[in-house]
C-alpha cells in the first residue's frame, strides 16, 4: 500500500505542465508556417525549440554579449528586443563632459520653462509608424 503511493506521488510529480496560450490570427499563422518550416509536427516540439533559443539568448545577454546576425557578404545586424534587455547588466557608457557658457546656460533654462508646444502631425505619424 505505501509503494504504490509512492509511485503514484512519484508519477504526479513526473508529469508534464500543460500550457496554453491565446494568439491573435497573426500569430496563431506565424506560428503554424514556421512548425512547417521546420518541420515540427507538434505545439510541444515547437514551444521546447523556442524556449531553448529563448533561454541561450538571455544567457547571452546576461554575460554581457550581444546577438548578431551576420549575412553572407559580412553585413551584420544586432538584435534588438527590449524584453532581452532587461537581463543585460549595467554596462558603462562613456561619460561626456559639456563646458556650458553664462548665455547658453540662460537659453538652456529659458528653453526649459517654456510651455511644451503641441506634438506636430508629422511627428504624431512617426512615433505611431
Amino acid at each position: 500500500m505505501i509503494k504504490a503511493k509512492k509511485r503514484r506521488a512519484a508519477a504526479e510529480r513526473a508529469r508534464k505542465t500543460k500550457f496554453q496560450a491565446d494568439l491573435a490570427p497573426s500569430e496563431d499563422r506565424t506560428v503554424r508556417l514556421l512548425k512547417e518550416e521546420l518541420e515540427l509536427t507538434s505545439n510541444t516540439d515547437f514551444l521546447s525549440d523556442a524556449v531553448a533559443l529563448f533561454r541561450w539568448a538571455v544567457l547571452e545577454r546576461r554575460l554581457g554579449h550581444r546577438i548578431i546576425s551576420e549575412s553572407a557578404s559580412g553585413e551584420r545586424k544586432v538584435l534588438v528586443f527590449p524584453r532581452l534587455e532587461r537581463v543585460a547588466p549595467d554596462l558603462m557608457l562613456p561619460r561626456v563632459e559639456i563646458k556650458w557658457t553664462e548665455r547658453e546656460l540662460a537659453s538652456l533654462a529659458e528653453l526649459a520653462a517654456q510651455e511644451a508646444n503641441p506634438p506636430t502631425e508629422a511627428l504624431i505619424r512617426a512615433v505611431r509608424g
